[in-house]
């Protein structure tokens, strides 16, 4: 009987491979494809992917590539995770967020959630939401002792902490096991608002529910740094992890000014950040922001124990479309996934039809069930820190810590959140980053599924009774979609006034095999801004010219091969013209402009530019 050896040496029979090797066997395969790199490192640059915030995905990494120590899980520098058990025991904490203004439908959401998987409650209260007096009936059947609940009242918090502290006294709960989050947070608030004249006051607020809560209930914490406000006006993930270090850095001084111990004033916050879909990026940016948490804690004195970032995963707004919202079901489980693999305490997977208006009970049982599936048939939770040992995680967590450090420093040189915050540092620096990625998204660099690629103009829409307005005044709320809907709500009301849709004319010049890539192309770039697109197949100039006129279009696009536009682009733009075509467009970018085309449309173009001057041309109403 054979021995098996006492190890199991991995492809021990195979030499050993060395990035130069790679590089060269890239090399060779990018010179074939027709690009010309200079040498290895160069043709592994030419792969390289370019992020926001001076940061690049590499096409390779390896163990020389990192150059940080995690740590372990539950220890400083809690890059692996705030608790040494991670999410193995009991999951994440299961959060859903309600805000519906009417009492009875409120509770009975809340009810049906809590019966079906959802651990913890998030509630939008005051304007925003429920009214604050309105606690009470919301939360009646509720199991306080048993359900943390998170509030959300803006300027309200005060009256909201009454109101929950009153249902504790009412209902017996004892302090020890009253659990959640009050929900303070003046300088997220005056970033929603623009508001500066109460930040002071309700920061003393503030103050006075932290200490009341160390003191007498050691599970509730009363103070959110919340982060949504500059994602949601276009941030980046290190200006989002920068201005949440920001605010939760003033947030400590005030609590240790006033008295408490910089170990309980820890203990007062919980940081809520974005969960969007780049899964990779989400995760860094989670561990990113317990190793710059645990960074400030060190500097201020505070034990290990107390130095864990708790933190709140919601998925973002920002990639939520209106326009065929179903897509966004799987959008909020990438986010899902990335935030329980990147070790969040808690996660809020918003309902798919949250960009349209109030949820209904479908929508929020799939939010719900998205979170149950990745827990209990994935069995995502029960590795702790998954994402651990990855060389491009862990290098992306690092750059990413790296590039947030150096704009919270830049906030602190300007006086802080709050003085960056009025003095318009913040709201420029946020706008500028947005801009740059509203030029990706309207050349389709960064595609929209289901809007700016792969649009259903024959969808139905989904109706939705309007949620209560949110508070504005300050930073903007943008979306990755909003340009494209605009567009396509342009259509709809083109549509509703004449009967049709605006529509252009496809002329596809030759054999499928010629024409199909760029007719694809074409007609998907026309219909992302609500144009219809009729199409011919042939190579004559009169039978495209009388096709045309049946199609009632206005406007033509040729399709075809490079080299089928030499020989017959010229002729039937010219039958196109004479037909009564006001413009023609080819699709590609062959190396001269044939007579009668007036311009080119090709991928990496402003297709937002050139839709909205087509639906100007068309005459649909803005």
């Amino acid at each position: 009987m054979k021995v098996p050896p006492e190890g199991l040496p991995l492809a021990a029979e195979f030499p050993a491979a060395h990035r130069e090797q790679w590089q060269q066997l890239v090399q060779g395969v990018l010179r074939k494809s027709g690009a010309q790199p200079e040498d290895g490192p160069a043709a592994e640059q030419a792969l390289t992917t370019r992020l926001q915030d001076g940061l690049s995905a590499r096409p390779l990494y390896t163990a020389e590539d990192t150059d940080a120590d995690p740590g372990y899980p539950g220890f400083p520098p809690f890059v692996r995770g705030g608790r040494p058990q991670g999410s193995a025991v009991a999951g994440w904490d299961v959060r859903q967020r309600h805000a519906d203004p009417d009492r009875r439908r409120a509770n009975e959401a809340v009810l049906a959630d809590l019966e079906h998987g959802v651990s913890s409650l998030w509630l939008e209260l005051g304007g925003a939401g429920l009214p604050v007096d309105a606690l009470p009936e919301a939360l009646t059947g509720v199991y306080l002792d048993l359900a943390a609940v998170a509030l959300d009242a803006g300027a309200e918090f005060t009256d909201a902490a009454e109101q929950l502290f009153n249902l504790y006294e009412e209902r017996e709960v004892s302090p020890g096991a009253a659990a959640g989050n009050l929900g303070a947070d003046p300088l997220g608030l005056q970033a929603r608002t623009g508001r500066t004249d109460r930040t002071g006051a309700l920061l003393a607020e503030a103050t006075a529910l932290a200490a009341r809560c160390a003191a007498g209930y050691p599970d509730l914490r009363a103070l959110t740094v919340d982060a949504l406000p500059y994602h949601e006006a276009g941030a980046s993930p290190a200006q989002e992890l920068g201005c949440s270090l920001a605010t939760g850095v003033a947030y400590l001084r005030a609590l240790t000014a006033a008295g408490l111990p910089v170990d309980d004033a820890l203990g007062q916050l919980e940081f809520r950040y974005a969960a969007d879909g780049d899964q990779f990026l989400t995760i860094a940016k989670f561990r990113a922001a317990r190793r710059l948490w645990a960074r400030v804690a060190e500097v201020s004195g505070a034990g290990a124990a107390a130095s864990a970032q708790r933190q709140h995963a919601v998925t973002s707004r920002v990639m939520m479309t209106a326009r065929d919202p179903w897509v966004n079901m799987l959008r909020t489980t990438i986010a899902c996934l990335a935030a329980g693999v990147g070790g969040a305490d808690a996660v809020t997977v918003l309902p798919f039809d949250s960009a349209l208006g109030l949820p209904d009970a479908f929508a929020r049982r799939i939010a719900r069930n998205t979170q149950a599936i990745l827990l209990e048939e994935s069995h995502l939770a029960r590795v702790i820190d998954p994402a651990g040992g990855s060389w491009y995680v862990e290098q992306l967590s690092e750059e990413l810590a790296r590039a947030a450090w150096a704009w919270f420093q830049e906030i602190e040189r300007a006086g802080g959140q709050q003085a960056a915050l009025e003095s318009g540092l913040v709201g420029e620096r946020i706008a500028a980053t947005w801009a740059e990625r509203s030029v990706r998204l309207a050349k389709r660099r960064e595609p929209v599924t289901g809007v700016s690629e792969f649009p259903h103009l024959d969808e139905q829409p989904l109706v939705r009774e309007p949620a209560p307005a949110a508070p504005g005044g300050g930073l903007p709320r943008v979306r990755r979609a909003e340009a494209y809907e605009a567009l396509r709500d342009r259509s709809d009301a083109h549509a509703a006034a004449h009967g049709a849709r605006p529509n252009l004319f496809l002329a596809s010049i030759g054999t499928a095999s010629a024409h199909t890539a760029r007719t694809t192309f074409a007609a998907n770039l026309f219909q992302a801004g609500g144009i219809a697109t009729v199409s011919a197949e042939s190579v004559d100039p009169a039978a495209f010219a009388e096709a045309f006129r049946a199609s009632g279009a206005t406007v033509a696009c040729l399709c075809s091969s490079d080299a089928l536009y030499a020989e017959h682009a010229a002729p039937v733009a010219g039958a196109l013209k004479a037909a009564g075509a006001e413009r023609v467009l080819l699709a590609g970018r062959p190396a001269e402009v044939p007579d009668g085309v007036d311009e080119f449309i090709f991928a990496g173009g402003d297709a937002v530019a050139v839709l909205t001057s087509l639906l100007d041309q068309i005459g649909a109403a803005r």
